[in-house]
Formats: structure tokens, sequence, C-alpha cells
């Protein structure tokens, strides 16, 4: 029987959780379908522009995804602490780029006086949408809902696009988290999508691989992909916000890690040298 989502997700044990959502139809999510010969690569660039999107508004940081065929992958981290102090003015703009609110916050941002019942009943919205925005089953819903709604007015039907429910991994440790992402993002290469990392196209892997090779320093900031969460080195007293790791160690971790060869998978790096990460 299926946990519920809550009993799945808990700040005390981890902030870092994986996720993946696949398509339930015959037809394919992305790529093309060998039956009918329609391509629906484009939907691809869809979903990861959306992740991207929603990653600004939410209070959640993507470490790692991976758009295949008729599924996608995402390891994501839980930002309480700013989602906690955000403003009551910030939760409502942030909630208002997904819905359209309410009459009370919409009136808020106009700028209109309200009451103090009014205020009072605003701020306990408020306070329910802040732990909405930082609540990966609201991320999934709204991004899965964006793209089956865009899908099926292209296929020019209705219906169930995905999978009821999408499945939610804790990653409790270090150990766990660094496994997690290199196996996200070596999914396109285990499936004979990609040959190396930096070929990978619409997987975090890529944008980490090619902006580390524009910079000469390794792991200065500039080596970071701005928009997924930024590697920090090794943990030390008052760490800053980001992942544990070097990122030049999580580059070739994925690296060497997809250079071996898995009966249980089509695919591994091949014939091509390491490359140089400025390390």
């Amino acid at each position: 029987m299926p946990r519920p989502r809550y009993a799945q997700v808990s700040l005390d044990a981890t902030p870092y959780y994986h996720c993946v959502s696949r398509c339930v139809r015959r037809a394919f999510l992305c790529g093309t379908d060998t039956d009918t010969g329609q391509n629906y690569e484009h939907r691809r660039q869809w979903i990861e522009d959306k992740l991207l999107e929603l990653a600004d508004v939410f209070s959640l940081d993507i470490c790692a995804y991976a758009i295949m065929s008729n599924h996608y992958h995402v390891v994501l981290h839980i930002d309480k602490e700013q989602a906690d102090n955000w403003n009551q003015k910030e939760v409502i703009e942030r909630w208002h780029h997904l819905f359209t609110g309410n009459l009370l916050s919409q009136r808020l941002v106009r700028g209109e006086t309200m009451s103090q019942t009014e205020l009072k009943l605003l701020e306990q919205t408020v306070t329910l949408w802040r732990a909405r925005l930082m609540d990966i089953s609201w991320f999934m819903r709204v991004l899965n809902e964006t793209i089956a709604r865009d899908a099926n007015a292209e296929d020019n039907c209705t219906g169930r696009f995905w999978e009821g429910r999408f499945k939610t991994q804790a990653l409790l440790d270090e150990a766990a988290l660094a496994a997690c992402m290199a196996y996200v993002d070596l999914n396109p290469i285990r499936a004979k999508m990609a040959k190396t990392p930096e070929s990978s196209d619409h997987t975090s892997i890529k944008q980490r691989a090619i902006k580390a090779q524009q910079v000469a320093q390794p792991n200065h900031p500039n080596q970071q992909a701005s928009e997924l969460m930024p590697f920090v080195g090794y943990p030390r007293e008052n760490i800053p916000k980001g992942l544990p790791f070097r990122l030049t160690d999580y580059l070739e971790l994925v690296d060497w890690s997809g250079r071996i060869m898995r009966e249980d998978k089509r695919g591994a790096i091949t014939k091509h040298p390491p490359p140089h990460y400025n390390a």
C-alpha cells in the first residue's frame, strides 16, 4: 500500500529528495514514437524550462535533473529557512505567479486599504501558501499539470497524462545524495541517448560540465550553473548554503561512474578521454 506523501517527506530527517514522474500513455512524453513517427522531442525543453522556472518561485533548489523519453528525474532541496524569511508580500507575489490568489491578496497587491479582520484572514491564507511554496507535492503538481495541459492541447485529446503519483525517495546522507545525483545525471548515457555527460541534452550535468570548462580557476563561483544548487566544498563550520562537495570532485565522480559497464544498462562512456575541468 502506498505511503502518504507526508510520511515520505520529513525535514527533520533530510531536506533532499529524489522525485520521478512517468508518463502513463503508450505514446512518448518526448522523443519519437516509433509507431506513428510523431516527434515529441520539443517537450523535453518544455519540462526543462518549466522546472527551472518553478525553482525560482518555490523555496526549492534543483540539485540534479534528467528529462528522458517517457519520464523525468529531479533531485530537490527544500529550503525552509528561505521560505520562513519571506515577508507577506513576497509570499503573495510568488503565489500569484502560479495562481490568481484570492480577493484579499489581490486587494493587498493593488495597495487598497483593508480592515484588521481582512488582514488577519489574509495572514492565515499566506501561512498556508508559504507552506505550499516549499512543498514538493505542490511543486510537482504545478509542473506536471502545466505539461499535461500543453501536451493534451497538442495531441487534441483529454485524459490523464502522468501516472497518478510521482515517486519520492529521501536522501538521508551525503553519500546517498552524491550517488543519487550521479545516477540521475547518467540516465541519458545509460539509456544510450548520449555518449558523454556534456552532450547529455536536458540534464543538469550538461549545464554543470559546460559551465565548468569555461572558467580557468577550479571550484570558482563562476564555474557554477546559476539555475542549479551550487557546490560549496567539503562540510565545515558555518558552511554556506549549497551541496557539500566540490564541483570538480562531483564531475569526476559522474565521469568515472559513467565508464563502468553495467549488465543491466545499455550504455556507458567509452572511447572518450575524461574532460578537463580545470581541477
